[in-house]
């Protein structure tokens, strides 16, 4: 219903914000990690917006990148989350480490985060993996060839990136990875560059 709200930002508190939009304020629910990135109160501001409906309310959350607003989304397929379990594991951990933990089936990274038992954690990997890897464009299918291993490259690169990853860094992992290694995936290489930004 709403894509996005781009007004002024009024005020911000540790789980909301408040932003005018043409003269009216639409307070949405925040994650820490949205919150780090918000101007100035006064300032203009654009959040990417959901609505949650329930039978007695209706809740807007905001975010600060599309990223972050499809992993919102995506959790919230997941058996027994709901909008604020979703923010809080948002508030948790970056957006690429969200992605890193299903993908590397380690259910461990996201202990720790209020809300997020053994059992909720384990589900959300279980149930969100392939999910995940539907969100980029990943092929699975080894390619050969100059022009393969381009297209390789690039459908790594933009997979990473919509995983939250920086151009830059992305750009010299994925590079690195493909000249060291033959017959690769699309797959494969993102798991190389997962691991290897990780460790960085």
């Amino acid at each position: 219903m709403f894509a996005y709200f781009r007004g002024r930002l009024v005020s911000v508190l540790p789980e909301e914000a408040l932003v005018e939009v043409a003269g009216i304020g639409y307070r949405l629910m925040i994650s820490a990690t949205t919150r780090r990135r918000l101007p100035d109160p006064g300032s203009e501001v654009l959040l990417f917006s959901h609505l949650a409906v329930r039978e007695d309310a209706f809740q807007l959350y905001g975010f600060s990148t599309e990223e972050e607003r499809q992993l919102f989304r995506l959790l919230l397929l997941a058996s027994g989350v709901g909008p604020r379990l979703a923010i809080a594991v948002l508030s948790g951990l970056e957006v690429h480490e969200v992605h890193e933990a299903i993908l590397a089936n380690a259910p461990e990274r996201l202990y720790g985060i209020s809300g997020v038992g053994k059992k909720t954690a384990a589900r959300i990997i279980l149930e969100l993996r392939d999910k995940i890897l539907k969100l980029s464009p990943v092929s699975g299918i080894a390619v050969k060839g100059d022009a393969g291993a381009s297209q390789l490259r690039d459908d790594a690169v933009n997979a990473l990136i919509t995983l939250g990853f920086p151009r830059t860094s992305v750009q010299k992992a994925v590079a690195s990875i493909i000249e060291q290694h033959s017959g690769l995936t699309v797959e494969d290489v993102i798991k190389y560059a997962l691991a290897s930004i990780h460790n960085a």
